[in-house]
């Protein structure tokens, strides 16, 4: 399956030629003969089969293309929540205004090391992007060995979102604190609510590529009978072109 997909265009490209090949066979033979009503009906067979193949690989490809939007939006939600838990602590941190303070500033630590200390995070959300299945068609295959490559799906695979989902941002004592300096501090408590807003955004945008993922990598079959399809219809084409020509020139008709 890895050297198809890899090699999808060379592929259709001898499929078109071994047809051609056989069309020139079949010019020896006159406008109506027999063969050339097999090779027609080779084409509507053909043609049919990836017509059809063709409608079913479009939905996929459209779950192929909203995994990258998905993936952009993990990716933003992370650097959301990164730059929002820096400001904080430099804001009020350093040192902590009062306790309450004190038990946002360590909240917001909780939560930074919760994601930083997850180093396959950042792995899974850069592999999904490059190991995601049939994005595009490849011409000489692609850069990246098959061994690393089947390594970095496998990391993909196992990724787990799970353990991001254990924090909550809005716990008791973290609830009480914010209440708190609502009272005294609004802006301290308005600015925690914001990285409580963009973890939470983060870890529902990480499971949903996760999902994302594992939906591809269940239907990636699909595409590879678009490409059989489209190999299979490239071969039969020159025998639907040649049957016009044949019946277009006179002198060969029976």
């Amino acid at each position: 399956m890895t050297f198809i997909t890899d090699n999808q265009l060379p592929l259709i490209a001898l499929f078109f030629l071994l047809g051609c090949a056989g069309t020139l066979f079949l010019f020896r033979k006159p406008a109506g003969h027999r063969a050339w009503r097999i090779a027609d009906l080779v084409w509507v067979v053909l043609g049919g089969f990836g017509a059809i193949a063709a409608v079913i690989a479009g939905i996929y490809t459209q779950d192929s293309s909203r995994i990258d939007r998905q993936i952009d939006i993990a990716f933003a939600a992370t650097d959301a929540f990164d730059r929002d838990a820096a400001r904080f602590r430099l804001r009020f941190c350093d040192p902590a205004y009062d306790p309450d303070t004190a038990v946002l500033c360590d909240k917001v630590e909780f939560l930074s090391a919760s994601t930083a200390g997850n180093a396959d995070l950042p792995l899974f959300l850069a592999v999904t992007r490059e190991v995601a299945p049939l994005q595009s068609l490849r011409i000489f295959g692609s850069d990246t060995p098959m061994e690393e490559m089947a390594t970095k799906k496998a990391q993909a695979n196992a990724f787990d979102p799970a353990p991001f989902l254990v924090f909550t941002t809005l716990d008791i004592p973290t609830q009480t604190a914010v209440d708190n300096l609502r009272r005294k501090v609004p802006a301290i408590a308005g600015d925690y609510l914001i990285i409580a807003r963009a973890y939470d955004d983060l870890i529902a945008q990480v499971d949903q590529l996760k999902t994302e993922w594992e939906v591809l990598q269940a239907n990636a079959h699909i595409l590879l009978f678009q490409i059989i399809a489209l190999c299979l219809v490239s071969f039969a084409a020159p025998f639907r072109l040649g049957k016009s020509l044949v019946e277009l020139t006179p002198n060969r008709k029976t």
